[in-house]
């Protein structure tokens, strides 16, 4: 008897049976309690209270704009202090040379490095960089070469800042908000092209300084709002970085496996080209009809307000229209705006509206391209991914004016025109047809990275 009353006191653990009629026994109680004790998910907060995103967003804004500035500022200081457009066309393209050759390095850098200490450092760069103009033209010693070699550096740090600047916004933002971050990071991208050329040119008219010393202000402004993010700007890394050379292979490997991805790239580099000719076809076109500079500035102007339009939209877009059926939309929508600019060459009302209804699509393009890269690569990747997105967009901008230069040259302003519209169309009817945007842009079944 004693033994059995032993047993029958015993752990529950120790008493199979015993346990599992306790467990019956208390089963519906158990869950009950469990739903009532589990914690309410936290609230995810708008984006503009979101501290890190803010500064994140703020600080890359004021680079841009000092960039966008001084992209403007460098051949106009070379045109005047030296009366040649040859020189100052090779200081633009020391510029924008970093755009070509510092994007697959930049952005395997950007992947094994600590993103923060990399906008940190360009940005003091950056600011260095245009310190020593500052010197050099206070001073009156307008060195071409020197200026060469600050061109050179500025772009390719800022190159490195966006790169990382992009990759990090997904670890400052949930998921669910990705859209509408790179919504408002698109429509920053856009206004600082809007207001840093009139800025740039603007200061270079006050003092040829002027302008740097605004950057170099604008950059060590954007290098403290970085030290006032808490959160951590990328994932911990598992491994140890390989060869530079290892990972850049790894990033090219990585984009051809993504047939989505991949056929986008494709669209964006034809329609680029294609719209670097358009450009030079209506600045050809306004001239023949003797018409004057400022209504092609304003032709181009309401091309980029319509792309900040777009972009401030492109969230409520994406929200409702597939990756697949905005690609296809966007290239439908731009062949039938085209197409018209021939007939508008001599009208620059109704060329401004085309211009701006085009620029409108491509913000939303835009923001859509952004979602699709973020949500499609691997934090360890974005850095890479982001790289070989602008290597294939700026690829194909510096071939456009070239192409459509020999082109206008052989049939004119309308035939150009009209040929380009041929080109968008055929564009449109290969993605449509396309096996790679038949494809999910990224697995159905994870969450976005």
């Amino acid at each position: 008897m004693s033994g059995t009353a032993r047993r029958t006191a015993a752990d529950p653990a120790e008493v199979p049976w015993l346990m599992a009629e306790q467990e019956r026994a208390t089963e519906g109680r158990d869950t009950v309690t469990v739903l009532e004790e589990r914690p309410a998910a936290p609230a995810v907060l708008p984006l503009r209270r979101n501290r890190d995103f803010r500064l994140l967003w703020g600080g890359a804004g004021l680079s841009l704009l000092a960039g966008r500035a001084t992209a403007v500022a460098y051949p106009l200081t070379v045109l005047w202090a030296t009366g040649s457009p040859g020189d100052a066309g090779l200081v633009g393209t020391a510029l924008l040379l970093p755009q070509l050759v510092m994007q697959l390095p930049g952005g395997a850098l950007v992947d094994r490095w600590d993103r923060r200490r990399v906008m940190v450092a360009a940005g003091l760069g950056q600011t260095l960089v245009a310190g020593l103009v500052v010197a050099l033209l206070v001073t009156g010693r307008t060195w071409l070469w020197a200026l060469l070699v600050a061109a050179f550096a500025e772009g390719a740090l800022g190159v490195l800042h966006q790169l990382a600047e992009r990759a990090a916004v997904p670890s400052v933002v949930p998921a669910e908000q990705l859209p509408a971050a790179l919504t408002g990071n698109e429509a920053r991208t856009r206004g600082a092209a809007i207001a840093g050329q009139p800025l740039g040119s603007g200061l270079v008219g006050l003092a040829a300084a002027l302008p740097y010393a605004a950057a170099a202000v604008a950059q060590l402004a954007s290098v403290l709002c970085l030290f006032g993010i808490k959160g951590k700007l990328q994932q911990q890394r598992a491994a140890p970085p390989a060869r530079l050379g290892t990972e850049i292979r790894e990033g090219l490997v990585w984009m051809w496996r993504q047939p989505f991805l991949r056929a986008v790239m494709t669209v964006v580099a034809v329609t680029n080209v294609l719209f670097q000719g358009l450009n030079l076809a209506v600045m050809s076109g306004i001239q023949d009809n003797h018409g004057t500079q400022f209504e092609v500035g304003l032709v181009l102007s309401l091309s980029g307000a319509g792309g900040l339009v777009g972009a401030l939209t492109g969230g409520w877009w994406q929200c409702r229209l597939r990756l697949r059926t905005l690609v296809l939309g966007g290239l439908l929508a731009w062949t039938a705006l085209m197409a018209p600019v021939a007939a508008a060459l001599h009208h620059p009302v109704p060329l401004g509206a085309l211009f701006a209804a085009s620029g409108y699509v491509g913000g939303v393009f835009n923001v859509a391209g952004g979602v699709l890269l973020v949500r499609a690569a691997p934090d360890r990747m974005r850095g890479r991914a982001n790289s070989l997105a602008n290597l294939v967009g700026s690829g194909a901008m510096a071939a456009g004016p070239v192409a459509a230069g020999f082109l206008l040259e052989a049939t004119g302003a309308v035939r150009s025109v009209l040929a380009l519209s041929a080109v968008m169309a055929l564009t449109a009817l290969c993605a449509l047809l396309s096996p790679g945007l038949r494809k999910a842009p990224y697995p159905e079944s994870e969450s976005p990275a």
